[in-house]
């Protein structure tokens, strides 16, 4: 069997179906209707063979269809706004007529998830801890950082360079020690720079799944503090019915950066092909607090993806082309121009990132003799040059010059083999292989020219025994880097290699009524990055001059994590806690040494210890009307010295209401409230500015009217409403500049 025969029953507990399991016959028809509580039928609600990535919508009559599916198990889930979804298995044998019926709820319920075991999991069921943003999360967040459209989940947090760029922190673990994929495969870039972000635009993903803690197990070096999947909307399907192209088109303004932008996106099938098109345009000036306008600060971005894939009763392949660039421009510590007021436009001047990633991805879902077979291959291309009004260590304003210019291009390739048997028992065995190559070019030789090999095996089994669900796998990895001499980083030529052996090992136990208690632990690593082996050069955009080491080793951690999940008719509730230990914990320690006028950090390392937790709840208390609630906290030490690790998340609190009308007239209508409140990080650590706690309020709301026979959405948002001054802990701009103040968005979508 595969994972989904044996998932059913949690898959269908959690997400409260409607309807009994179907069976489709090799290169079948799978037809069904889907209607609310009353027996109406729903329009435009999306059907998806999960593993086959397979989606249509029902129609006007609430029917949907797919035809030519392989033989196999597979889950199909239902979504549609403001109902719950509903999970039905499928297995081989004879097609029957599938009735579900989706009953309204405004509690956002992530009925399944792939990345925490690499199959399709029910989410209140997986054993290992996971937070899922689901599309109309992903859509009210208009920024260009994923990070930043991340915030609002319990035990994510954003290492931010203003509000174009931005890093995840997972449980106060962050840049290298956070893994980034797209659709799975892995982002490569140089996550050494505060100021490199992951190369996604969050507008093009369906859906964003978190694992939080340990996950090199499933994806290797880089995973140990966590895992954020972006994985895109599946292609249209039009095998057994008529083709169709539709197009579609969003636009938003937002008054604090005057930033304004747009996304075209067009799509289409014709038989066994399916494809998408998507162009996304941005452009935002400097950002404004309370105290002023913040200068060198505004970014361009200009993002797309164009993806087309064939299907049968054979599987699918999918192929995509994503682009993701922009220049950033960075503010200077020693600016004296943060938040003051507007100096002379001529006179704005400072550092510039101009960043750009290409990549092309293939992907494939085989099912052959009871196994399912999943070859997935990228190439990504990734650039990025910092530029500034330097020359030779003296301002020439007007005059910019390139500080560093870098390039990595990276192959990888996974194949998975998804495979089940009897007793409840199923898993995945997978291979990955990845070759990458820097080369460094411009003046400033940061890193040096280099090529990294790396290599893997892993497997990982699950096993349903009644209430309970046990998790447990093991990875062997091995990585290999190779450099060339470079005289003015003082190298000669060399080797390293590195080996590690990870495991996980977590369980959940249903104890009735909707309740559940997970488990789990888990060991995590990575290895260290060029730049922590190799620097030898300044960050002028972070006045900082950092020197490597090459013998540096590499990390590992080894953390426990538990808690209790709650899902019952209009209420969600869970609450984790996680203790672990990082041996051998890179960081970068400020020393008093002074070049190029700029205080030296040398990389070194220790031994770290980390605790916390997260807890949230949403609750449906009347028709339509909901309310929603998460705090987390983080802390790390040394070990050696009982001091607290730098760039902590301080503890954080949400409150948040959202009001839902009911009826076919109100569709689309809501209005919501939320209270963001960050406390004062009363642990920094030496020498590290804590600025003061702070609550932001947010208010917004949207409309979907008919214009044209068409629906369009409408929507706006205001942040920050108070317009309060304040200074994020985790922002790089903390010391000399505040965060932005009021901003309204308005946001128009037709078609999308």
């Amino acid at each position: 069997m595969l994972t989904a025969l044996l998932l059913a029953a949690s898959t269908l507990a959690a997400a409260r179906p409607a309807a009994a399991a179907v069976r489709p016959a090799a290169a079948d028809t799978l037809t069904g209707v889907v209607t609310d509580g009353g027996g109406a039928p729903l329009a435009g609600v999306e059907a998806t063979v999960v593993e086959l990535e397979r989606r249509t919508r029902s129609d006007a009559d609430g029917r949907f269809a797919f035809a030519g599916l392989p033989p196999g198990r597979y889950l199909l889930q239902l979504r549609l706004p403001g109902h719950a979804p509903a999970v039905v298995a499928l297995g081989p044998g004879s097609v029957g007529p599938l009735r579900v019926a989706l009953r309204q709820s405004p509690v956002e319920l992530e009925s399944l998830v792939v990345t925490a075991a690499r199959t399709p999991l029910a989410a209140a069921a997986s054993p290992l801890s996971v937070a899922t943003l689901g599309p109309e999360r992903l859509r009210a967040s208009s920024s260009v950082s994923l990070a930043h459209a991340l915030e609002g989940v319990p035990g994510v947090a954003t290492l931010s360079t203003g509000q174009q760029v931005g890093k995840p922190v997972i449980r106060g673990l962050s840049g290298s020690r956070v893994l980034v994929l797209a659709d799975g495969l892995r982002l490569e870039d140089y996550s050494w720079s505060d100021e490199d972000a992951p190369s996604i635009d969050a507008r093009l993903a369906q859906r964003v799944e978190v694992v939080r803690g340990p996950a090199s197990l499933l994806y290797g070096s880089d995973a140990e503090g966590g895992v954020v999947n972006v994985i895109p909307e599946p292609l249209p399907d039009a095998v057994g019915r008529r083709g169709f192209v539709r197009t579609g088109a969003e636009s938003w303004f937002a008054t604090n950066n005057r930033e304004s932008g747009l996304v075209l996106r067009g799509e289409g099938a014709r038989g066994a092909a399916g494809w998408r098109a998507t162009v996304i345009g941005r452009l935002g000036q400097d950002y404004h607090t309370p105290a002023g306008e913040v200068e060198n600060t505004g970014f361009g971005a200009l993002n797309g993806e164009l993806a087309g894939g064939l299907r049968g009763d054979w599987g699918s392949v999918v192929v995509r082309y994503d682009r993701y660039g922009g220049e950033f421009k960075l503010l200077e510590a020693d600016s004296g121009r943060a938040g003051v007021g507007a100096a002379d436009p001529a006179e704005e001047e400072g550092p510039e990132r101009k960043l750009s990633d290409d990549r092309v991805q293939a992907a494939a879902v085989l099912p052959w003799r009871g196994i399912r077979l999943e070859p997935r291959a990228q190439w990504q291309r990734h650039s990025l040059v910092e530029v500034a009004d330097e020359l030779n260590g003296e301002r020439v304003p007007g005059k910019e010059s390139v500080q560093f210019d870098l390039l990595l291009d990276t192959y990888s390739f996974d194949l998975l083999a998804h495979h089940g048997g009897g007793g409840g028992a199923e898993g995945t065995v997978g291979v990955s292989a990845l070759l990458q190559h820097n080369d460094t070019r411009g003046p400033v030789p940061l890193v040096p020219d280099a090529r990294m090999r790396t290599a893997a095996l892993f497997a990982v089994e699950q096993v349903q025994l009644g209430p309970v669900r046990l998790l447990a796998g093991a990875r062997a990895d091995g990585r290999g880097l190779e450099w060339d001499p470079n005289a003015e980083l003082g190298l000669a030529a060399g080797s390293r290699t590195w080996r590690a052996a990870t495991f996980n090992l977590a369980g959940t136990v249903e104890l009735g009524g909707g309740l559940a208690a997970r488990a789990g632990v888990g060991r995590g690593w990575r290895a260290p990055n060029l730049f922590e082996l190799f620097a030898n050069g300044p960050r002028l955009g972070e006045a900082r001059f950092d020197v490597g080491s090459p013998e540096l080793d590499t990390e590992s951690t080894l953390a426990l994590d538990g808690g209790l999940r709650w899902r019952g008719r209009g209420v969600e509730a869970e609450v984790e806690g996680y203790r672990g230990r990082v041996d051998d914990y890179l960081y970068a320690a400020p020393t008093a040494e002074l070049r190029q006028g700029l205080r030296v950090f040398r990389y070194a390392q220790t031994r770290a210890r980390l605790w916390g937790g997260e807890a949230a709840v949403q609750v449906e208390p009347a028709r339509g009307l909901l309310l929603r609630g998460a705090v987390d906290v983080a802390r790390g030490t040394d070990a050696a010295t009982g001091r607290p690790l730098p760039l902590m998340p301080p503890p954080r609190a949400l409150l948040r209401a959202e009001l839902r009308p009911e009826g076919a007239s109100a569709r689309g209508t809501h209005l919501w409230t939320q209270l963001r409140g960050v406390a004062r990080q009363s642990h920094p650590a030496p020498g590290e500015y804590a600025p003061g706690g702070y609550a932001l309020l947010d208010l917004g709301g949207g409309w979907e009217p008919r214009l044209v026979g068409r629906r369009v959405r409408l929507e706006a948002q205001l942040e920050n409403a108070l317009d309060t001054s304040y200074r994020s802990f985790l922002s790089r701009y903390k010391e000399f500049a505040l965060d932005p103040g009021r901003s309204l968005t308005v946001r128009a979508a037709w078609g999308l």
